[in-house]
């Protein structure tokens, strides 16, 4: 297993291949739904689960909210012996890796060896576990930190663990890119796909919401602190203060689609087109959202007005929201096209939110229908951007584009198409 980096200036198209990969499963831990179809019911319903933080007393931080994935016990998901080795994270992402297989119809154990990889991405790695253990160590000493903490914290331990539990020995790896890295994994796998590999289990699925990776979230400057929960996070809104943080994610199955119907499935949905830029240094160029839009489409050989729907990656801080409108207007026109920001639902779950948005995607390409932004009641005025907010907005789908933007300069965009 290897740590990938990407070229965030290119398209995923590495070598020719006839592989058309089909999404064929998909397992959700979201703070408004445990398990795909409660969290896609919830979504449509319009239910926020950002609430006050319960996994730590946050009384004494500026910021107390945040978006916790509800009636999750670990020890429904994770068997005895791996409990004390894994962080929360990683339980999370175990839960999901199953409900992913299993919907796609794939048993593990029936699969030939090295046919199946894993590539996830993670941008915290298992920050609670590492809390416990350097508490630990500074009160107790080195003798009572755990064996475990050599790779329980690690950013690729979600990979692994996935990779160990259910035999899938195929070429595996992790992505680091914050934000974007949920569609950097899939365009991974997509890649891998594309050399033969009949299998991949890929997303992201991130938590850090303790003491120590509060701190980190709070020095990054980016959370709001206002402590309504239906005011804090506002995307695109004149009144957006920052974000709220959240856990969770999804995992997504990936097969070759002549395969995977030769076997008598249907599938999401297509993984279409992919692409990657990176942001100049401020004030040394503008942002290449946009960019990676526009790649991402030629990558699919589609043109904007085949796009039906975009999962906004939605800052909630209002120089990041311009920017993102300018891109989707320069792009398909003021409020050209349906935008919707789900993610206004859960938080920002960093590693674990573009995957959630593509899972969304695809669901709402099955269900011909766009989820809703809530708490927004219109985007601001220099947010030329058709917001679908209030409640779900019947629509015929085909394509929807994907956006994300992690910390550092990281765009990904990556188009998914409607099945069959």
């Amino acid at each position: 297993m290897t740590t990938q980096t990407l070229d965030r200036s290119a398209t995923a198209t590495d070598g020719p291949s006839p592989a058309t990969p089909l999404v064929t499963g998909l397992g959700v831990t979201a703070p408004n739904g445990l398990g795909t179809e409660a969290w896609w019911a919830a979504t449509l319903r319009g239910e926020s689960g950002i609430r006050p933080v319960t996994r730590f007393d946050a009384g004494q931080y500026p910021a107390k909210l945040a978006g916790e994935v509800p009636g999750f016990d670990p020890a429904e998901h994770v068997s005895s012996r791996l409990l004390p080795q894994t962080d929360h994270m990683t339980r999370l992402a175990l839960a999901a890796a199953a409900e992913a297989l299993s919907d796609a119809g794939i048993d593990a154990s029936e699969l030939p060896d090295f046919s199946a990889g894993v590539v996830t991405a993670a941008s915290a790695g298992g920050f609670e576990f590492g809390q416990r253990e350097l508490e630990a160590l500074w009160s107790k000493g080195g003798h009572h930190v755990s064996a475990y903490q050599s790779f329980a914290w690690f950013y690729a331990v979600n990979t692994g663990q996935i990779s160990i539990r259910h035999g899938l020995r195929g070429p595996s790896g992790v992505l680091v890119t914050e934000q974007a890295g949920g569609l950097d994994a899939v365009a991974q796998a997509r890649r891998q796909l594309r050399k033969g590999v009949p299998v991949l289990l890929t997303g992201g699925v991130d938590s850090s919401l303790c003491p120590w990776g509060w701190a980190a979230h709070l020095a990054g400057g980016e959370l709001s602190t206002v402590e309504d929960a239906a005011r804090a996070y506002l995307p695109f809104s004149a009144d957006a203060s920052g974000h709220v943080a959240g856990e969770g994610g999804a995992l997504l199955v990936l097969e070759d689609s002549a395969a995977a119907r030769g076997r008598g499935v249907r599938g999401y949905g297509t993984v279409a087109g992919y692409a990657a830029t990176f942001d100049p240094p401020r004030g040394m160029g503008a942002p290449r959202l946009g960019a990676a839009a526009e790649l991402a489409l030629a990558d699919a050989g589609l043109a904007a007005a085949d796009v039906d729907v975009v999962f906004a990656d939605a800052a909630g801080r209002r120089d990041a929201d311009r920017a993102e409108a300018d891109a989707l207007a320069a792009l398909f026109g003021p409020r050209g096209v349906p935008v919707t920001a789900p993610k206004t639902m859960t938080g920002r779950l960093a590693a674990g939110g573009a995957s959630l948005d593509l899972a969304a995607a695809l669901l709402a390409l099955r269900d011909q229908v766009i989820p809703p932004t809530v708490n927004v009641a219109e985007p601001a005025a220099d947010c030329p951007v058709d917001l679908v907010t209030g409640e779900a907005r019947p629509a015929a789908l085909r394509t929807a584009l994907v956006l994300a933007r992690g910390r550092g300069g990281f765009n990904a965009a990556m188009v998914v198409r409607a099945a069959g």
